[in-house]
């Protein structure tokens, strides 16, 4: 068998699998799908911004008045004595007491300076946050599974790359054989030939338990059964057309963190707004409509009966606490000057990681081209090699040599893909930009 055979052998064996395995390629567009709908942190975190939106009333702000209604009822058994100035007494054993009052309350504060409408804007703001923390969690899920989707890609393309060198070793072991039984090879050679190929079958064992426990992995990731079956897509493909200003014009609009440092700021300068608020009074207006009734077996009065609306109004004023009112506006002064260095903080970060990350993703698309030259050099010194060791003008060594540099190449170069796509997806992650 000649080496143009021995790779049509590997071509059509190629394609079978793919064939075979059609219907079941987990596409990353279907595996984003499924996190968004199944992932646990995302669904908290969905949870999580709906309280959020849930707490946003006018009722929670203080904005409403509060209506209660109340029943309370009190009952006696007494043994009663009375004297009266006129010095005669009177006496009753096992007297009947009792007391029932019911009714309804309003109360309503109509002015607090201001502090409401300030703890409304602050509930609106901390809805905000919310959402930013769910696309927050959005974002490192998805990204996540491009990860580790990608990771399964590179593993299936080496376990293809170590399937094809099976592949060569058996045939090298067959031509060890046939030269040893016509007397052109020693036995060595054919051991040699062996131990080689038992040495490529645990090295593609190794990697099958490698891609069994990313597929598990996977698999967490979407929230499903561990020992679901899937194949993904054999190709990786990198977005090289991403620029480093572009990112960052992105990064400062819809990066999630230096999101939540500027909706935090805004929250602690409605926070003074609120603490401003004491220093004016507060109004209430009450309200009710009561209703009383007593009996008593024993006294100048047997029974009793009210019933009737109270209305009025109270107002309170600060005027001296202690200083507290001093330094709770200084506190909060301090809060919105501490989220504003956040703000920067959290700015020079986020360039900081851009710049680092865009510089390796520049390298590792460098390292692509590179390593597909490597591939295709060391695909054309493999056939080569494979087709002088057919006639016996090169050494077990130098084949050996020439597969394992194939191998290696091949490897390399998805390894390149890999990093090349981790590179894309952590620049996308920081710019607040991964598609889904």
């Amino acid at each position: 068998m000649n080496s143009r055979n021995l790779y049509s052998i590997l071509i059509i064996l190629l394609f079978c699998i793919g064939k075979t395995n059609a219907q079941e390629v987990l596409t990353i567009e279907e595996a984003m799908k499924i996190a968004l709908e199944n992932n646990f942190e995302i669904k908290i975190a969905k949870n999580n911004s709906k309280i959020s939106e849930t707490n946003v009333t006018i009722g929670n702000a203080g904005m409403l008045p509060s209506l209660t209604a109340s029943v309370t009822d009190n009952n006696s058994v007494q043994n009663s004595s009375q004297t009266r100035q006129d010095g005669t007494s009177v006496s009753l054993d096992n007297a009947k007491n009792n007391s029932l009052n019911y009714g309804v309350s309003l109360g309503w504060t109509v002015f607090d300076g201001m502090k409401m409408f300030a703890r409304l804007d602050q509930l609106k703001e901390l809805q905000k946050l919310g959402d930013s923390e769910l696309k927050r969690t959005i974002l490192i899920k998805i990204g996540q599974v491009n990860s580790a989707y990608f990771d399964l890609v590179q593993q299936q393309q080496q376990l293809s790359a170590l399937d094809t060198t099976i592949v060569i070793s058996t045939k090298r072991l067959e031509l060890a054989q046939n030269r040893f039984s016509i007397g052109k090879a020693s036995k060595l050679e054919v051991l040699n030939a062996q131990v080689d190929l038992n040495t490529d079958q645990v090295t593609l064992l190794r990697q099958k338990e490698s891609y069994a426990n990313a597929k598990i992995l996977l698999n967490q990731y979407l929230a499903r059964d561990p020992k679901t079956d899937f194949t993904v897509t054999d190709s990786v493909t990198v977005d090289n057309t991403l620029v480093l200003a572009d990112l960052m014009d992105l990064a400062q609009k819809q990066n999630p963190a230096l999101e939540a440092q500027i909706i935090n700021k805004r929250i602690a300068e409605l926070q003074l707004k609120q603490v401003k608020a004491d220093r004016y009074p507060v109004v209430n207006l009450t309200s009710g409509y009561n209703f009383a009734e007593s009996q008593s077996s024993l006294g100048f009065t047997s029974q009793t009966s009210s019933r009737g609306l109270n209305y009025g109004f109270n107002a309170t004023l600060n005027i001296f606490d202690g200083f507290n009112q001093h330094r709770n506006e200084k506190v909060a002064k301090l809060e919105i000057e501490n989220s504003q260095i956040a703000i920067e903080q959290q700015n020079m970060i986020l360039n900081t990681q851009l710049s680092t990350a865009f510089q390796t993703y520049l390298t590792n698309l460098e390292l692509i081209n590179l390593e597909e030259n490597n591939e295709a050099i060391a695909r054309q010194n493999m056939q080569i090699t494979l087709d002088k060791f057919k006639i016996g003008t090169i050494t077990t060594l130098d084949f050996r040599t020439a597969q394992l540099n194939y191998v290696n190449a091949k490897v390399r170069y998805s390894n390149a893909q890999y990093q090349a796509k981790l590179s894309e997806i952590a620049l996308k992650e920081l710019a607040g930009n991964i598609s889904f």
